[in-house]
């Protein structure tokens, strides 16, 4: 974080008492900070694209839920700004997806909010990466659609607590969603199933949960959870390699990410890139649902031609 914003919070931090910012957790209960909630929408952040759209799912017209890192903005590059410290100070929610994901989550918590923070992790068995950039684990959750339906739920019971006179109204809601995300889940176990092809060449990890739910195997550029990293000129070579070994011809690519390294493993095995997206940029005009199944679609023509 650069030194104005820490100085900022400084400040803030000597000026107002420090409240303690409630942490969601399935085994203990939280208090609402809410006053008259009843009367007016309960105000979340959602800290990037996929929560943001499973809030709005879950909290519909009783929530007002905008998001924290911008849309297009890659997260890992992210961090706050003074004006994002001030709009968490307004907000009754904040939903992370934890891992260690949100690195610049601890700033928030010298400053004073009453802002119930929902770790939508909570309960999702996380596998633990040797990554110097992901010492928490694997945080890639939210692209395994059983995965989803957990942070969805913990969303939900965040919004109980929160407002326990809608419970049924979110209760309903996650749960119907959740059906369509149990849809999802088994139209891409259907119809990746058919393909004889079981392995994938994606930009960099993280596509580990999906393709442990689906029976797929994941290769990557990069050896990393992190797509910062950069590929050197061994490893590319190794990817060639690969790629020719497995009878591959789609090399996958991110919306974020410079194209020309897949480029240049496609050149030499004759193939053609295509973009995988891990979903952690979005907008208003492309549910979740359809992003994963624009993944579904590439992936049907890496692996079923």
């Amino acid at each position: 974080m650069d030194k104005q914003v820490k100085a900022v919070i400084i400040a803030i931090a000597v000026i107002i008492p420090i409240s303690a910012i409630l942490v969601w957790n399935s085994n203990q209960s939280i208090s609402s900070p809410v006053t008259s909630i009843n009367e007016q929408k309960i105000i979340a952040i959602a800290s990037f694209y996929p929560l943001y759209e499973f809030t709005k799912q879950v909290g519909k017209e009783k929530v007002d839920v905008s998001i924290i890192v911008p849309f297009g903005v890659e997260p890992h590059d992210w961090e706050p700004t003074v004006k994002d410290l001030q709009k968490l100070q307004q907000a009754n929610l904040l939903v992370i997806n934890g891992v260690g994901f949100e690195s610049w989550v601890d700033d928030f918590e010298s400053i004073e909010s009453n802002a119930v923070i929902v770790d939508t992790s909570n309960g999702i068995s996380i596998i633990k990466e040797l990554d110097e950039h992901e010492s928490f684990g694997d945080p890639h959750i939210w692209l395994n659609p059983v995965m989803a339906q957990k942070q969805v739920e913990n969303i939900a019971y965040a919004l109980i607590e929160i407002d326990p006179t809608n419970k049924d109204y979110y209760t309903n809601n996650a749960n119907s969603y959740i059906e369509k995300l149990d849809a999802l889940d088994k139209k891409i176990t259907k119809e990746l199933s058919m393909c004889e092809k079981k392995d994938f060449i994606a930009f960099h990890k993280a596509f580990t949960y999906f393709a442990d739910q689906y029976g797929l195997n994941q290769h990557t550029i990069l050896e990393s959870t992190d797509p910062r990293t950069e590929p050197t000129s061994k490893t590319l070579e190794n990817v060639i390699k690969l790629a020719k070994n497995l009878d591959l011809n789609v090399i996958f690519t991110e919306e974020t990410v410079d194209i020309r390294t897949s480029e240049v493993i496609a050149n030499e095995i004759n193939g053609k890139v295509l973009v995988l997206s891990p979903l952690e940029i979005g907008d208003d005009n492309t549910s979740y649902i359809e992003k994963m199944e624009q993944n579904l679609l590439y992936l049907k023509e890496a692996l079923c031609n």
